[in-house]
């Protein structure tokens, strides 16, 4: 297994909770963004810069992640097309993206577009609190210890 990381978005906790899980798991994490990041010296993480543009860092990942990988993104689309995959995604506030629900996910997140590009206000996401820093934890937890038992 390999982690990916849609790391543009990715807030700052959840990549510190990926550099700690690589290196307990030992397991080879790879952060994919537009700008340069820094990430902790370690054997297992490491960073990959593309270019500038839409979804550049997702195209990279999802040419790049293989079965039995795991992705890490807010990015619906994304999650979708690693699914479909045989690829794990999972969202940054815990929430382990399934074929049963993606679908449904994609149909909101279109209709939302519809409504901001008519000039129709609808807010963003709620703010991320710790509780979704725990989801997110202990979901990642489950995933690797189960990776580490196959």
């Amino acid at each position: 297994m390999e982690i990916w990381v849609d790391a543009d978005a990715c807030p700052v906790v959840i990549k510190n909770i990926l550099f700690r899980a690589a290196v307990r798991w030992q397991v080879k994490t790879t952060l994919v963004a537009n700008q340069m990041l820094n990430v902790p010296p370690s054997v297992y993480i490491q960073s990959r810069q593309v270019p500038r543009g839409f979804d550049v860092a997702d195209t990279y990942i999802s040419q790049h992640a293989r079965a039995g990988d795991l992705v890490i993104t807010a990015d619906i689309p994304l999650a979708a097309e690693v699914l479909e995959k045989g690829i794990q995604a999972l969202n940054p506030r815990g929430e382990l993206y399934s074929m049963e629900t993606i679908r449904e996910r994609l149909t909101m997140r279109d209709m939302m577009e519809a409504l901001r590009s008519a000039g129709i206000e609808t807010g963003g996401p709620r703010s991320f609190d710790q509780a979704d820093t725990r989801a997110f934890a202990g979901q990642l937890d489950k995933l690797l210890a189960r990776y580490a038992k196959a």
